[in-house]
């Protein structure tokens, strides 16, 4: 169906709850006496936004004017929440009757082991200020993040979204206990579960699970709360759009490991913008997933609270060549094995795939450090490499036992290594009795070299002689 115009002057408004989240995290080796229960040791606090909260930062992250609009109590949790939020984006807020809600979740080793919620604070009707009507009449587009406390259900604020949609692309992130979206909305972004519910909700009884059930229930949902877009996101299988097309669009999602709290919040907040910058709604999905598997990525809500910890910095979307680090980061900090190998991988073949697979065995995540396209061709002379750095890349992301690759220019791995600090250094066992220039480095941190067989007359320069070969 055709796009709107989108008036785009204003900033992106985020409209929604916000929560106060914190995790504790530590690491556990022993079970309480008195219980059998988990003894979390050395747990280090680490608070952020929730809810709307998050959204909106990941999309202040991404280099966007944001202006978060919500209810917020004047207690200890709802001080820390506008403390956070305020240094990165402006915040409009009214009255949350009530305490700050809270969720606590406590981590060991990359799990959460029990999770407290406090907290029943809900934003009733009565006056916004005049701070929050201009921030909604001013926006350029809308995100709402509906986290069920009430400020979708509020009457002025609904009255606001609903003279805004027409001229503004909204993104509508529902929830089971919020409100039904205003008319006019763009874009829909339930889950599967929420999509489940509120078509249930509705009357519609339709069963089943995958992409089948989820496009009915997408179409379900466009047609009774009559949105041209519903994006049902299906986690590690991306997001499916149903847009009144005679076939649902599929944008599928990167590989991606780790914890997915918070995903459905960097999917709607990618989403959004790129609405707001006049992309259509196809484009508008897929750029959502990418941003919610790089957010997984990154270490997700886990990673945004160490790097608000340590760092007080907002930026939450890695850039492309940032992956290996955060994926390391990620590990680390979950107590997990670090695992590195590198390369040139010129021509994927067999012997390297097999060899990935064994690494990835021997640790919580498998980094591949790969030469250069000026680093092989002094290692290999000048007709290679055969497939540029960037391809070979993207191709050893792809496999499902790499965690991240990043590319050094460097004639050995070692000032790689040197920051990566892995606990195990692969290499195949045609290095056996070789003096590795990067050993050194790999034992001076800890970590260990660890020779692995190779598969018998696998290599990419027997290959390119056999094709050469033939061709001649």
């Amino acid at each position: 169906m055709p796009e709107r115009s989108t008036r785009g002057a204003g900033p992106l408004v985020v409209v929604g709850d916000v929560l106060l989240d914190v995790d504790i995290v530590g690491t556990s080796s022993r079970l309480c006496p008195d219980a059998p229960v988990p003894v979390v040791e050395q747990a280090e606090e680490r608070p952020r936004p929730g809810g709307a909260g998050l959204a909106a930062l990941l999309a202040a992250a991404g280099g966007r004017e944001v202006v978060l609009v919500t209810a917020l109590a004047d207690d200890d949790a709802g001080r820390r929440l506008r403390a956070m939020l305020e240094r990165h984006l402006e915040v409009a807020a009214f009255h949350l009757h009530g305490g700050t809600p809270r969720k606590l979740r406590i981590r060991s080793g990359g799990q959460s082991v029990a999770r407290l919620d406090a907290g029943e604070g809900q934003a009733l009707d009565g006056p916004v200020g005049p701070r929050v009507t201009d921030a909604i009449a001013g926006a350029g587009s809308v995100l709402v993040s509906d986290y069920g406390r009430g400020v979708t259900r509020h009457r002025a604020v609904r009255s606001l979204l609903g003279e805004l949609a027409a001229d503004v692309p909204v993104v509508w992130d529902p929830h089971p206990r919020g409100a039904p979206p205003v008319p006019g909305v763009r874009l829909l972004t339930p889950n599967e579960e929420e999509a489940a519910r509120l078509a249930a909700a509705d009357g519609a009884e339709i069963s089943g699970f995958g992409l089948s059930a989820a496009g009915r229930r997408g179409r379900h949902l466009g047609r009774a709360w009559g949105i041209g877009g519903v994006a049902v996101t299906l986690g590690s299988d991306g997001a499916l759009l149903c847009d009144g097309s005679e076939a649902p669009f599929l944008a599928p999602a990167e590989p991606a490991r780790g914890d997915s709290c918070g995903a459905g919040d960097s999917f709607a907040a990618g989403a959004a913008g790129a609405l707001a910058d006049g992309r259509a709604l196809t484009a508008a999905v897929t750029e959502g997933v990418r941003w919610a598997s790089e957010f997984v990525r990154a270490g997700a809500a886990a990673g945004l609270s160490a790097r608000l910890t340590e760092t007080g910095t907002a930026r939450l979307v890695p850039e492309r060549g940032e992956d290996a680090r955060d994926v390391v980061e990620r590990v680390r900090r979950a107590g997990g094995t670090v695992v590195a190998t590198g390369g040139c991988f010129d021509l994927l073949h067999a012997g390297h795939v097999d060899l990935l697979q064994r690494a990835r065995r021997l640790g919580d995540c498998l980094v591949v450090c790969v030469n250069s396209d000026a680093s092989v061709r002094r290692r290999k002379g000048p007709t290679r490499p055969v497939t540029p750095a960037a391809d070979r890349v993207r191709v050893l992301e792809a496999l499902s036992d790499v965690d991240a690759a990043v590319v050094f220019d460097d004639d050995t791995p070692a000032p790689l290594l040197e920051r990566l600090r892995p606990d195990v250094w692969v290499k195949g066992a045609d290095y056996a009795g070789t003096a590795l220039p990067e050993a050194e480095t790999v034992r001076a941190h800890g970590g260990e070299i660890v020779l692995l067989p190779l598969l018998e007359g696998r290599s990419t320069t027997r290959l390119l002689s056999t094709t050469k070969g033939n061709a001649s």
